[in-house]
């Protein structure tokens, strides 16, 4: 594709290197409180660190990117907290340099770099700086491969088409939302000519990227397709009703994942009459379609767009370029978000509005895993069990030191959560420790008789309500063990 920049003069460079120093900044400031972060991991966080434990080629809902990643820096450093998000700044530091190389490539320096320096300020970027989530390294992924496909529709080669079939396998090794790319990027070359790579380039770069994500799909096989299985039930299509309640939530979602001025910019500037304008369009609505659809039809995740922002960005960034003020607006609304997370994660602990906890979620699992080891201790028992994804994820990272065995409840059928499929209690005698929220204890397939030896209420956090821990003979679930 044709690039629209202007011949990059001396103050157009400046603004672009202006750009990539912002991008340093904020990633210092994130990294400089890193680590005095008091926030528990997110469900989602340890278990990604858990994937991470057993390296394999897929897991139960996710494909293995990120706890290959996390395995990396547990491996360099410990298994602290600070290992486990360090390479999240990094990794967005990284995308934002990518975003600003194609939007110059688009647009000129100076617009490269207010995309680039926008993408490290988007609050959704913000929070991914500090919780794990497998868009990280997808949109990193994406990015390049938007890249390598400006370079491709100018001249063929060799070189940047693999990149490209590099960039989208391991984007599906991140997320399987990376299959927009492919989407999108063969809907605009069909409707803008400019945007079209040589046949030759297109047919290496789909040969990458099966090679790439090919292992996945081996493990999916030889796992009962458990990540496509647990995708197919996120989608959750059910029935004809219309959410349209859902729709309008997800679709405000997307102005608090941008930020409001750079996501209303995006809207202001679609516009399919000017090629490079079509083909970021292109490069985003369709991804906001689709999620849209399934907002209306089953609820959506705001995050499930994500893959959609990185060329609204670039689109938002060429149309707040000209216009000082709002880009000033859009930047400090963005940047107070920016400055203020890393702050709020130090004291996550501490701080209070309206006398409640405003991280509330990100509080109290660790406590709740410490307090369940005693209660096992007390009662000289030396085995966990729980049918909780929630808690068998801190669990697993809390306790990893406690000697404690720890189990998921057998179930049957396809298994409901990655402890489950992997990790479920083998048979054998004796007691274990059941932790649960159901008052009426396991689900055991028997009438073996359990007891309840602890009930008590976390004071805030995360969990809410009463958790209670029942001693429970392994022969409830295995009567003929």
């Amino acid at each position: 594709m044709a690039p629209t920049a202007l011949p990059e003069g001396g103050s157009e460079a400046r603004a672009f290197a202006l750009g990539l120093l912002g991008i340093a900044l904020v990633t210092l400031w994130r990294l400089a409180l890193l680590p005095f972060d008091s926030a528990d991991l997110f469900v989602d966080d340890a278990q990604y660190w858990f994937w991470g434990q057993t390296l394999d080629w897929g897991y139960y809902s996710k494909p293995p990117l990120i706890a290959w990643i996390l395995r990396l820096s547990t491996d360099l450093g410990s298994d602290s907290r600070f290992f486990i998000r360090l390479p999240l700044p990094l990794i967005h530091a990284a995308t934002a340099v990518v975003v600003a190389l194609i939007a110059r490539r688009l647009y000129g320096p100076r617009t490269g770099g207010i995309a680039g320096f926008a993408f490290a300020t988007l609050p959704a970027v913000a929070l991914g700086s500090l919780l794990v989530s497998t868009d990280t390294p997808m949109l990193l992924c994406f990015a390049l491969a938007m890249l390598a496909q400006l370079h491709l529709a100018e001249r063929r080669s060799r070189g940047w088409a693999i990149l490209l079939g590099a960039a989208v396998g391991a984007g599906l090794m991140a997320k399987y939302a990376m299959v927009y790319f492919p989407l999108s990027a063969a809907l605009a070359a069909l409707l803008v000519p400019s945007a079209r790579i040589a046949w030759r380039d297109a047919a290496l770069a789909a040969l990458v990227a099966l090679v790439v994500v090919a292992p996945n799909l081996v493990w999916n096989a030889a796992n009962q397709f458990a990540t496509l299985h647990h995708t197919a039930d996120n989608a959750d299509w059910r029935g004809p009703s219309l959410d349209i309640a859902g729709l309008a939530e997800f679709l405000a979602g997307q102005f608090a994942v941008a930020g409001p001025v750079f996501f209303a910019a995006y809207l202001a500037g679609l516009r399919l009459g000017d090629p490079t304008r079509a083909y970021l369009a292109l490069m985003s609505l369709p991804v906001f379609a689709i999620v849209s659809v399934q907002a209306l039809v089953s609820g959506a995740n705001a995050n499930w767009a994500a893959a959609g922002h990185l060329a609204a960005l670039v689109l938002a960034a060429a149309v707040l370029a000209p216009r000082p003020r709002l880009l000033a607006l859009g930047f400090a609304i963005n940047l107070a978000v920016t400055l203020a997370l890393p702050v709020a994660a130090v004291f996550a602990d501490s701080w209070r509005l309206g006398g409640n906890l405003v991280l509330h979620r990100y509080v109290g699992q660790s406590a709740l895993s410490r307090q369940a080891a005693e209660i096992a201790r007390e009662n000289g028992l030396d085995t966990l069990v729980s049918g909780s994804r929630a808690m068998l994820a801190d669990f697993f990272y809390t306790l990893r030191d406690s000697g404690l065995a720890i189990y998921a409840e057998p179930t049957e059928g396809f298994p409901p959560h990655h402890y489950a499929q992997k990790h479920p209690l083998p048979p054998g005698a004796g007691d274990v420790l059941f932790v649960t929220r159901n008052p009426a204890g396991p689900a055991c397939r028997t009438a073996v008789p359990f007891a309840e030896v602890a009930r008590w209420r976390p004071a805030e956090g995360y969990v809410t309500g009463d958790i209670i821990a029942f001693r429970v003979p392994r022969a409830c679930w295995f009567p003929e063990a």
